[in-house]
């Protein structure tokens, strides 16, 4: 408390003598006030780092004084002083902002009480400037990691357009058709996985994606691909706000990617309509449901995977990267996939 420097506020102008030569001891620099209002105006000129208020003071009593003392900027800390010891005084103090609240005695030990207080306060005040300090700090790395992942994931997306750019063109470079829609299928996938980068850098979280977004703009695209004047193809999606870490969107991207692209494939004819549903909600608290149905030729059992089954490999290392397994519901019509996992 070396230093500082005080405004004791109080009517009486002998306490406020007193006060002055017992704070000046403590090598403080002390001004006094002998009424509210003369308080608050000296106050309001700065300068101060503590300030002292009597409660009984007439015209303006030092509740009110207080209040009009926190109303002004940056106020210092305020000691109450009262020489009642009805506990309401002082708990209507606290309320009201005051750092610490001394009863006025006689002799020097209410000096002392008001050095001590003085002391706490101060100490008080450093240390929630400090935790401010370092809340601002937190608050600026946060987002200068914010703004590092932003830009890491646009990177990530832009490279990720740049691979499956180059595997389009080697796909159309190449005469044989196997050949051509295997490096598609590919060029999907990766597909799948870029739109969650561009999910993370064009929204507001960073670690977190928001899957009815992702979802519906997964799904236009593999309706822009799968979909022909020939063989049209509806792809409907219904999705609840539900949000995913990265890690579990990618998974589940990719899963939606190869259910709905078999299904546009095999489900239907190649020279006929079809429609591919795509479900996902809640199921409880942290717990979701995917379901993606057809209403086309179903699989019969112990059926020989069609294509290469590369896809239901794919399928069964995501699911398992989401502690999930895929089932399917034999009493439908087509066909239903239902996947359960966490969220």
């Amino acid at each position: 408390m070396k230093g500082a420097r005080i405004l004791y506020i109080d009517d009486d102008a002998g306490l406020c003598r007193l006060a002055v030569r017992a704070l000046e001891r403590l090598d403080c620099s002390v001004d006094t006030a002998q009424s509210g209002a003369e308080g608050v105006a000296k106050a309001a000129l700065g300068g101060f780092d503590l300030i002292a208020v009597d409660h009984f003071m007439p015209g303006q009593d030092g509740l009110e004084t207080l209040a009009q003392i926190r109303a002004l900027p940056n106020p210092p800390p305020v000691v109450y002083v009262t020489g009642s010891e009805d506990s309401r005084i002082a708990v209507a103090a606290l309320k009201a902002g005051a750092a610490d609240y001394v009863i006025k005695t006689i002799g020097e030990d209410f000096f002392a009480l008001l050095g001590s207080a003085f002391q706490q306060a101060r100490e008080k005040q450093r240390l929630a400037q400090a935790k401010e300090l370092a809340e601002e700090e937190l608050r600026r790395s946060n987002a200068r990691l914010e703004a590092l992942l932003k830009e890491v994931n646009h990177r990530v997306a832009n490279s990720l357009q740049l691979v499956s750019a180059f595997v389009h063109m080697q796909s159309a470079a190449l005469p044989d058709p196997a050949a051509k829609s295997a490096l598609q299928d590919v060029q999907r996938r990766i597909q799948a996985i870029a739109q969650v980068h561009r999910r993370l850098y064009t929204g507001d979280a960073v670690d977190t994606v928001a899957m009815d977004d992702y979802l519906a703009a997964l799904v236009a695209e593999l309706q822009e691909t799968w979909s022909t004047p020939v063989a049209p193809r509806v792809l409907t999606l219904a999705s609840e706000p539900i949000r995913m870490k990265t890690d579990r969107a990618v998974s589940l991207g990719v899963i939606v990617n190869e259910l709905v692209s078999n299904a546009c494939k095999y489900a239907y004819s190649a020279t006929g309509p079809g429609e591919v549903r795509i479900a996902l909600v809640r199921d409880g608290e942290d717990r979701f449901v995917l379901r993606v149905e057809d209403d086309g030729c179903g699989i019969e059992a112990d059926a020989t995977p069609k294509g290469t089954g590369l896809g239901t490999k794919v399928i069964r290392a995501m699911a398992k990267s989401l502690q999930a397994q895929l089932s399917y519901d034999l009493g439908h019509r087509g066909v239903r996939a239902i996947l359960s996992a966490a969220c």
